[in-house]
């Protein structure tokens, strides 16, 4: 069993930044890809970025050149730096992990932008 669990979240003004973390209860090596999603009251799911373990990402178009994943695989860890956070980015933000034949979410962490 995998256990994931984020950090990091909170309130910050527009424009700001914050930092979320996705600890792992297993090695990051078992995992072919690794990502963030979020989820707005009322909205769907959304795929934010990922990245796989040979270290290629892919972000959302929504969120290019503002949000960076990243990986720290001897903490077990991936994080998501977000950069000029603007009011739409409000969500709560979901881990998300890839096996070769199972799938592991975390519970999340709220991020609140006031604009």
């Amino acid at each position: 069993q995998v256990q994931l669990v984020e950090s990091g979240g909170g309130l910050v003004q527009a424009g700001g930044s914050l930092r979320l973390a996705c600890a792992a209860s297993r090695s990051l090596w078992l995992f072919n890809t690794m990502g963030w999603h979020r989820q707005a009251p009322g909205k769907e799911r959304e795929l934010v970025a990922t990245i796989t373990r040979g270290g290629s990402t892919n972000y959302a178009d929504s969120v290019k050149g503002r949000f960076t994943i990243s990986r720290d695989s001897a903490k077990n860890t991936v994080y998501l730096q977000m950069n000029s956070l603007k009011p739409e980015d409000a969500a709560a933000y979901l881990c998300n992990a890839n096996a070769s034949s199972s799938q592991y979410w975390g519970q999340g962490t709220q991020v609140t932008v006031s604009s």
